[in-house]
């Protein structure tokens, strides 16, 4: 294993020394003293494992295609933009526009998120995105939402947040979003309806959830003990008439 003291460094020479050792046949990283250092992970197709141990800055993963990264403790903005394959773990909170057009892979947030996270998400050639959050979202979850799967289970979030903001799943025309609790629908956008979800799909839901609570020490069936509702979009074209074609 290759550890790097992040101490000082800057962003551009920590992204650099990785991707050069990557190219020398390293596999697997332990990258210390991270506080805000961007663009980590970015752009890397090669499967490796890289554990981070601080505070990662924004487009942490952004357009990765296979390795894994666990963070220890908060990520900042846009994590996951436009990854296409890999797994991205975060022991704490994360910021806003997590998974903006996520295409592929598997992003888990312990904690809370911020604003318009999982915006433009997508399936994208057989892939189905999958992005988990153990607390609460604010405002704009799953915002023009075109494909894959977001969970908020609203168990790990501190005092007063919400399990979710306002206008959830607006402009969505694709993919689901599964709340465990109550939504109120004034909530909600007005492209999206809320639906039960009877027992096929509640062993499909358990599925997602199998590694999630395996890596966060949660207990799957006090997860799945509470009600859970999907929200899914009732147009796949929610602003047709706007346009001439």
């Amino acid at each position: 294993m290759i550890e790097i003291d992040a101490k000082g460094l800057h962003y551009r020479d920590l992204n650099r020394r990785i991707k050069n050792l990557i190219r020398a046949g390293e596999r697997e990283f332990y990258l210390y003293n991270i506080n805000g250092q961007r663009y980590i992970g970015d752009g890397v197709k090669e499967k490796v494992n890289i554990t981070i141990d601080g505070v990662p800055g924004n487009d942490l993963g952004a357009f990765m295609d296979g390795p894994r990264i666990v963070v220890k403790n908060n990520a900042q903005d846009a994590v996951a933009n436009t990854m296409n394959s890999g797994e991205i773990i975060i022991h704490g909170d994360a910021g806003d526009v997590l998974g903006y057009g996520m295409r592929g892979g598997r992003l888990f947030i312990r904690g809370d998120v911020g604003y318009r996270v999982g915006i433009h998400m997508k399936a994208y050639q057989g892939k189905t995105p999958l992005l988990i959050v153990g607390g609460g979202a604010m405002d704009f979850l799953g915002e023009y939402m075109a494909g894959g799967v977001i969970i908020v289970l609203g168990m790990n979030r501190r005092k007063n947040r919400p399990l979710v903001g306002g206008f959830v799943g607006t402009g969505m025309h694709g993919g689901v979003i599964y709340l465990r609790g109550e939504v109120e629908p004034h909530e909600l956008g007005k492209e999206v309806k809320v639906f039960e979800i009877d027992g096929e799909e509640k062993e499909r839901l358990r599925g997602y959830l199998e590694d999630y609570c395996s890596t966060f020490g949660m207990d799957i069936e006090e997860v799945m003990s509470e009600r859970f509702v999907k929200l899914i979009p009732y147009s796949h074209r929610p602003y047709g008439v706007l346009y001439a074609y």
